[in-house]
C-alpha cells in the first residue's frame, strides 16, 4: 500500500486563527477615478465595469484573508497535472 504524500495529508491541529469565521465584507461606493460612474466594492476594493479601472489592493479598509482563511478551500486535491507540451 503506498501512503500519502506529507503535504496532503490533513492537518491535525488547525491554528485557532484559521478555523475562526471571517467577518461579513463590506460595502462601499465611491466614484470612479478614471471616469466618475458612482461603483460599489468590498471593503473599499473597486472595479470600474464602464472604464475598466481597478484600484490596487492594499487601498482596501481590511486585509485580504490567507488562502488558509478561506472556508471554501479544497483540502487534501492534488494539483492538476499539465499536459506535456505538444511535439510533432
Amino acid at each position: 500500500m503506498t501512503r500519502r504524500p506529507p503535504e496532503l495529508e490533513p492537518t491535525q491541529n488547525p491554528t485557532p486563527e484559521s478555523t475562526a469565521l471571517l467577518p461579513a465584507p463590506e460595502l462601499t461606493e465611491a466614484e470612479c477615478r478614471r471616469c466618475g460612474t458612482l461603483i460599489a466594492g468590498l471593503d473599499g476594493r473597486y472595479a470600474c465595469g464602464v472604464c475598466g479601472w481597478v484600484n490596487d489592493h492594499s487601498e482596501g479598509h481590511r486585509r485580504l484573508p490567507r488562502a488558509d482563511e478561506d472556508p471554501d478551500l479544497p483540502r487534501g486535491r492534488r494539483k492538476r497535472k499539465q499536459p506535456p507540451p505538444y511535439s510533432c
